[in-house]
């Protein structure tokens, strides 16, 4: 079994990207986890915590789907490598600007924003170049194993933060992270050209966004799969504002954010590589593991201690982790070869793209209601979606139509098709 799980790693190409990137995101989370302890503390307010990470994925948001445009039009090895080095720069700077003082809310929002429009141009191409790594019979594989190596880096990243900005401060922080993305520049430079699987290539003109938005909503498996992401992406998935406010309001000391967000990371793993394990993804499958996102999520807003809380986090981080890639999975099954980078770019932005959207209300229902309700509500809204999804999946099979609907006989109720193989 476990070498079903992690089948994508036989070869060479994908050994040596996922090991730079797990290095990389653990810096990655690092600063992010650095990010948040270092806004609180200069306002302590949730709703700055949340303001700020919502200009950093507000660029996906506006950005997000003209960028996968670009990236199926582009080497996105290539791509990779720019927006990877440029990432490192916005690193180096914040840090240096901590270290000597020059640090302020401006400025964090400035940066913010650079690092948000950098990673909405990185994020199509770096995620479609994973499906070059591998046949495309194990393309469902490789994108959980990709989950599964960001939400691992999560376990690391902020426990170090929890450390290290106690001890030495936030400036460092950034500056490791910094450091961090030559495992990923190395590795990517490292890569085997003549071992890659090309793919076709987008034509130049048309219109491309309009041309994935249309997939969508003409597959009906994909529809379902992207209404449920957006929905659950914008309110359960605001950890940095919700749990940095409990660590601190509910639990007494907000160095436990770290070791909260670390916990989460835990089952995050747990659930990428439970997914990684399945040959094909159904959508039953997303459904219950969103459910158990929702549920550990409410256990988890009033825990009684620490301890609860951080056992409570586990399942949450399985449910969330499991969702993501389940939904990652079913996308790239159901995407032509040629539309993936923009497919993925989509998905991006009802996923990050929320974030603008989900991460203010969050942050101010922590500081007007209570820290408490700022994870519970998103809790209870995944639960909600849930059950409207799972009522339209069983009328549908019920109702036995074709079209834009489910089928009787719909697989994807029980399982989803393989993709066809992409053009060598």
């Amino acid at each position: 079994m476990a070498s079903q799980t992690f089948r994508s790693l036989r070869e060479r190409n994908a050994r040596v990207f996922f090991l730079g990137l797990l290095v990389s995101n653990i810096g990655s989370w690092l600063q992010l986890t650095a990010m948040s302890l270092l806004v609180y503390r200069i306002t302590g307010k949730a709703t700055d915590v949340g303001l700020i990470i919502a200009t950093q994925f507000l660029p996906t948001l506006l950005l997000g789907a003209w960028a996968g445009a670009v990236a199926d039009r582009v080497n996105r090895r290539k791509m990779t490598l720019i927006t990877q080095a440029l990432l490192a720069a916005q690193a180096l700077v914040l840090g240096l600007l901590d270290l000597t003082g020059h640090i302020n809310l401006p400025v964090i929002y400035l940066l913010s924003i650079a690092v948000g429009t950098i990673n909405a141009l990185d994020n199509p191409a770096r995620r479609g170049f994973v499906t070059e790594l591998v046949d495309p019979i194990d393309i469902p594989n490789a994108m959980s194993l990709n989950t599964a190596v960001m939400t691992g880096s999560r376990i690391f990243g902020p426990a170090l933060a929890a450390v290290l900005v106690t001890h030495i401060g936030t400036g460092w922080c950034f500056i490791f992270n910094a450091v961090s993305f030559f495992a990923i520049l190395v590795a990517l430079m490292s890569i085997d050209l003549s071992r890659l699987r090309p793919v076709v290539t987008a034509r130049r003109g048309g219109t491309p966004v309009r041309d994935a938005l249309r997939l969508i909503r003409g597959n009906s498996r994909l529809l379902l799969v992207f209404v449920v992401l957006t929905v659950v992406s914008t309110f359960a998935f605001n950890y940095s504002v919700s749990l940095v406010r409990l660590a601190d309001t509910r639990f007494g000391n907000r160095d436990y954010f770290g070791w909260l967000l670390a916990s989460v990371s835990v089952g995050s793993l747990i659930g990428s590589l439970r997914t990684a394990k399945l040959q094909v993804v159904s959508l039953r499958y997303l459904l219950i593991n969103t459910a158990l996102l929702g549920v550990s999520g409410v256990a988890l807003s009033w825990s009684p201690n620490i301890v609860a809380a951080l056992l409570m986090s586990i399942p949450m981080g399985i449910g969330g982790a499991a969702f993501i890639s389940a939904t990652n999975s079913i996308a790239q099954q159901e995407c032509p070869p040629e539309m993936r980078s923009r497919l993925l770019a989509l998905m991006a932005v009802a996923f990050l793209g929320s974030t603008p959207i989900g991460s203010p209300i969050t942050g101010l229902i922590a500081d007007h209601v209570s820290a408490e309700w700022s994870l519970g509500f998103g809790s209870l809204v995944t639960l909600a979606c849930v059950g409207v999804a799972w009522f339209v999946l069983a009328r549908s099979r019920n109702a036995g139509a074709d079209g834009p609907h489910f089928q009787r006989d719909d697989p994807t109720l029980d399982h989803v098709v393989p993709a066809r193989p992409a053009p060598r």
